[in-house]
């Protein structure tokens, strides 16, 4: 089992998280912020990493403090050698209203990490642009789009049922003028 040090980067903290969560027996994926600051090369910086937990939720205590984790207030964990801290969420994994199945995983020195896709990413981020207009948002889904093969037309089909056609038409206009200035 790997120490959590200052040096550690969020993805290999989160990788450290994810297998140990994993070793008791805890599936659980990366998602919110933190999967931005993967994917976008840190453009975007988290310092909060948000796992969900699939099926029934079961205790994350002896993982967490294995690890040297403390709870805080709720949900919230810290450690005193790092500035990330770890929140569980309650589940299920979801963009907008709908449920997510597929995952990826990256395989790291630190163990195997369990994340959002890229497309799902982007979808995550224009959940919070299209319900709560945070621009925010969609900067950090331009962000992971630019860098990342997205599957556009599932992007597509669920704004059209997150009821976001409007707001997903900014996403496509800056998306393009990005990729022609680029």
């Amino acid at each position: 089992m790997t120490a959590i040090r200052e040096t550690l980067t969020l993805e290999e903290v989160a990788a450290i998280v994810c297998t140990a969560l994993e070793r008791h027996g805890i599936r659980a994926v990366l998602s919110g912020g933190s999967v931005v600051s993967i994917y976008s090369d840190n453009e975007y910086e988290s310092k909060d990493l948000d796992f969900i937990i699939e099926g029934i939720a079961k205790r994350v205590d002896p993982a967490m403090q294995e690890l040297g984790f403390q709870r805080q207030v709720g949900r919230h964990w810290t450690h005193p050698h790092s500035e990330f801290w770890v929140e569980f969420p309650p589940g299920p994994l979801q963009v907008g209203d709908q449920i997510v199945t597929n995952v990826a995983e990256r395989r790291t020195a630190f163990g195997v990490l369990r994340l959002l896709r890229p497309t799902e990413c982007v979808m995550d981020r224009l959940a919070a642009y299209y319900h709560w207009n945070d621009p925010q948002g969609l900067d950090q889904a331009l962000s992971v789009a630019r860098r990342h093969e997205i599957d556009l037309r599932a992007i597509e089909d669920w704004s059209r049922r997150e009821r976001a056609t409007a707001k997903l038409q900014d996403f496509l206009d800056r998306l393009e003028a990005e990729r022609t200035r680029g």
